[in-house]
């Protein structure tokens, strides 16, 4: 039996203001939607303190040694403006390093500079290519920490030539180096032959310039007050991943990051579950944890969180995961968690199957409505029940273009986020206008959001 027509309605839809992001922490009308127009009008949110400590930004380089010479070209090419040569309606000009982030950008002294062979197969040691290559990385990060204080940030090349051995299903070269980083307190930035060939200068310019400023410890931007979050929320956003061969995983890798309620503050938590997984067909499916492992590693979260703010627990704490809340993983929370005031547990789903079509008035008088050319807004919100939402993260956001509509990717009819709230209460509208501002804080390229918070 067919159902009518209107059996298959939705209930109305609510249209969120696109997020602001703050330049300043002392003048509230440093603010702006769009994250390049924001730094090229006010410059970075860390200006006032970021030259006192970092007055010239330096970079040493690893890298096969022919390409030495192409890695200072590009390092040069940063500082000086440059026009946009793609998405022109959203890419502003390039005014180079120094007027962009009110600080120099320098290449490091000749110390800083590792050389490497040009063939893998050069590289010192014994073993397979990906074995002398772990241990190029470890050779070249422990001569920079020799140097440590000759430098900020050290960029890694890692030639196309190499890819078949930089990643494969048990050896990621770009995750190696970040936990070797991280042990030695070393901030990267990795490259490929791309970067040289990329030939928008601007864009280039943007993405690889914010990415260097940021892994110097700087902050580009921050989100500006959202109204009706209120004051001292917090936020952690869980990953989980079984770890070794999936057919026979018996534990779950938990990765934690914790954020303040301008999206900045951001620290990370690896934690390795110690309850076997039971159930491993379940556990492929949707990942999860034990009540006591959650406890763990959301009592680890919430410490780093006191640490940053002078003791002070958050009033209200949001965690996001990407698949369902178990029930133990939900108790274990409001274990970990019993001395903050409010908690939500909210599911941050992006495989839904339900997409939308923006009707504009026709002007023919026979068509009421016809499709826009365009998707629906950004920000367009259904809360289809008391503890459940869609939310369109991508669509169109015509606040940041100089031409009129702007809709990121410019492929494909997007999809929406499903919002599902295992724990906590208060309107879904803000929990959807909190998922949508945090869209905007990678810090790692130079688009207007991500696909998720």
């Amino acid at each position: 039996m067919v159902k009518p027509a209107s059996a298959s309605k939705l209930p109305p839809f609510t249209l969120l203001d696109e997020p602001l992001l703050s330049f300043s922490s002392s003048d509230e009308k440093q603010v702006d939607v769009h994250p390049l127009r924001g730094l090229l009008n006010f410059g970075p949110y860390s200006k006032g303190s970021f030259g006192g400590y970092t007055p010239t930004l330096r970079i040493a380089t690893v890298g096969p040694e022919s390409a030495f010479r192409r890695r200072g070209d590009l390092m040069v090419s940063l500082r000086n403006p440059h026009q946009p040569s793609d998405r022109t309606e959203y890419v502003p000009p390039y005014p180079g390093f120094e007027n962009l982030f009110h600080v120099k950008l320098e290449a490091a002294p000749r110390g800083a500079h590792i050389k490497w062979p040009d063939s893998l197969d050069q590289l010192p040691g014994e073993g397979d290519a990906q074995f002398r290559l772990f241990l190029a990385m470890e050779t070249a990060l422990r001569r920079l920490d020799a140097v440590r204080n000759d430098f900020d940030v050290v960029l890694v090349h890692f030639p196309d030539s190499w890819s078949a051995y930089t990643r494969s299903k048990h050896f990621d070269a770009h995750d190696v180096l970040k936990a070797l980083g991280a042990k030695y307190n070393i901030p990267s930035q990795v490259i490929n032959d791309r970067v040289f060939s990329f030939t928008h200068a601007a864009s280039r310019s943007w993405r690889l310039a914010i990415a260097l400023y940021v892994k110097a410890a700087g902050t580009p931007w921050k989100l500006a007050p959202l109204k009706g979050v209120p004051a001292d929320t917090a936020y952690i956003g869980l990953a989980y991943a079984l770890r070794g061969d999936q057919r026979d995983a018996h534990y779950v890798t938990c990765c934690s990051q914790v954020f303040d309620m301008d999206g900045g503050g951001m620290q990370f938590v690896a934690f390795e579950a110690n309850d076997p997984v039971a159930d491993v067909v379940e556990a492929r499916r949707n990942p999860f944890l034990s009540r006591d492992d959650i406890r763990a590693v959301l009592a680890r979260s919430l410490e780093l969180y006191q640490g940053r703010n002078g003791g002070t627990l958050p009033r209200r704490l949001v965690i996001h995961k990407t698949t369902a809340f178990k029930q133990a993983e939900i108790d274990g929370a409001f274990d970990a968690l019993a001395g903050v005031p409010e908690i939500e547990c909210l599911e941050v789903s992006p495989a839904s199957c339900w997409r939308g079509v923006w009707l504009i008035q026709s002007r023919r008088s026979n068509s009421p409505t016809q499709p826009s050319g365009y998707p629906v807004p950004r920000g367009t919100v259904v809360v289809s029940s008391g503890s459940s939402a869609l939310v369109w993260v991508a669509g169109n956001a015509p606040e940041v273009s100089n031409k009129g509509d702007y809709y990121q990717g410019k492929k494909s009819i997007p999809k929406p986020l499903q919002l599902i709230r295992h724990a906590g209460s208060g309107p879904m509208e803000l929990s959807a206008h909190e998922a949508l501002a945090l869209t905007k804080m990678d810090w790692n390229n130079d688009a207007l959001y991500d696909p998720g918070p």
